[in-house]
């Protein structure tokens, strides 16, 4: 929570690249303090490295999406997105097999488990250097035209670069307008607000689903429901997650975001219905494959839309200004959330019994009305479009973003020309050209104008 708090303070003092590679120091640290507690014989040394390791995982969960959004085309965006939500989950599902007992699950070799997080840490310090930095930093906070161009050239695979290097100007030239955007004047700015709310309402529609509830506690699921092995199952669950994870990959930039979510939501309320159904009735042998069924369905509609999209759906919401603010509280939100649902849900279950999953239930529906709604469809979208649709940018009979190319003296002639609304009239010529002599002297000055510029 703190750490995802960070985010923003970070992002713009370091650099998106370079955050990212300092922030692998804390994973480092927390892995070799978890590593040597019991050589050691301290119990506080685990304790010390959880620490750290909550640290990194506030700041990393909200600085890899905003890099992967700020350095990928626009047309797969959301594909490159979901990539960060793969490596998650596949981290899961190898802490899960190594976590067996009969690896490093272990008496004496979990804290060897414990201290392979320093593994994925170091290798990406290692690979960092090889990565531009974000263009848009660059260019809109560090004012680097050139150094930008350079890493779109990188990014790109080649030397045509204009069209993103425009888009890029045009949104430098707004945040010129406008002072720097910090946390508190997210919250105060009536142009922020929209998008800050479905920013936030997607994170918790994450955590708030129940999906932590039942990776925490699948394996207590499972012997609840009579499965024999559970651990066994919950190995398959995390397979099933990776595997529809790599299926949302594909679907996002065909079906958009708001149609998985969507989808996702409503999948994960018919399987969590099926989960307390087959709790109530575990008496019957058969309800044992009906839980696993539910848990598997549970966790690939997760991974279909609720997994990846809110993360990098955020870093879409909001312009170069206050996309770490926004970053830094939605990141927030999703680890406090987490955190509640995974203290609470014990006790939860000590009070309701089967029918807890009933309570995520009602959650899911509640966001699925809210996504259905409130959100936007951000496929295909520029930054500045996707602003558009909040207010929060001028409207495109206004903006030289939505006007056809032309040169810079047409976008500078027209707004300023006093006959502007005669501009349409260089077509009148083709239906019924108006007579030389009606002509006055502003009107022969303007169109030669409008002609010089065109």
């Amino acid at each position: 929570m703190v750490g995802s708090f960070s985010v923003g303070v970070m992002a713009n003092r370091f650099g998106r690249r370079r955050s990212m590679f300092l922030v692998n120091s804390l994973a480092v640290i927390g892995g070799v303090l978890m590593g040597l507690a019991t050589i050691c014989s301290s119990y506080e040394m685990v304790i010390a490295g959880r620490l750290v390791i909550g640290l990194f995982c506030g700041l990393f969960t909200g600085l890899t999406p905003m890099y992967v959004g700020e350095v990928s085309p626009t047309p797969l965006r959301g594909a490159f997105g979901t990539l960060h939500q793969l490596g998650v989950v596949v981290g899961i599902l190898i802490a899960q097999i190594f976590g067996l007992e009969f690896l490093l699950g272990s008496e004496k070799l979990w804290p060897l488990l414990l201290a392979l997080t320093v593994v994925p840490a170091v290798l990406q310090c290692i690979l960092l250097p090889f990565c531009p930095e974000s263009p848009r930093f660059l260019l809109i906070n560090l004012k680097q035209e050139e150094q930008a161009r350079k890493a779109l050239v990188r990014l790109r695979g080649c030397e045509n670069v204009s069209k993103d290097m425009q888009e890029m100007k045009e949104e430098s030239a707004k945040m010129a307008m406008e002072k720097k955007v910090t946390i508190p004047e997210l919250f105060r700015s009536a142009a922020y607000r929209q998008p800050l709310l479905i920013a936030v309402m997607l994170q918790l529609s994450q955590q708030l689903s129940g999906i932590n509830a039942v990776f925490y506690y699948s394996t207590g699921i499972f012997e609840s429901a009579g499965v024999q092995k559970p651990i066994y199952a919950t190995i398959g669950a995390g397979i099933v997650n990776v595997l529809f994870t790599v299926v949302s990959l594909f679907l996002v930039e065909k079906a958009g975001r708001r149609t998985l979510h969507l989808l996702g939501l409503s999948g994960m309320a018919v399987s969590a219905l099926l989960m307390t159904i087959s709790l109530l009735l575990k008496n019957y042998s058969f309800m044992s494959y009906v839980a696993i069924m539910a848990v598997m369905l549970f966790v690939a509609m997760f991974e279909l839309g609720p997994g990846p999209i809110p993360w990098f759906i955020v870093a879409e919401l909001f312009s170069q200004g206050p996309r770490p603010a926004a970053m830094a509280v939605a990141g927030c939100c999703n680890w406090t959330a987490n955190f509640l649902v995974g203290m609470s849900f014990p006790k939860l279950v000590e009070l309701c019994g089967p029918w807890v999953f009933l309570i995520f239930t009602a959650f899911l529906i509640l966001f699925f009305i809210f996504t259905f709604i409130k959100v936007p469809e951000t496929k295909g979208k520029t930054f500045d479009e996707i602003a558009q649709c909040f207010g929060s940018a001028p409207p495109p009979s206004s903006s030289s973003v939505e006007d056809p190319p032309a040169s810079a003296s047409t976008a500078v002639t027209l707004p300023v020309s006093p006959v502007k609304e005669k501009v349409p009239l260089v077509e009148a010529p083709v239906a019924a050209p108006p007579p030389a002599a009606e002509s006055t002297p502003l009107d022969d000055k303007s169109n030669s104008t409008v002609q010089e510029s065109l």
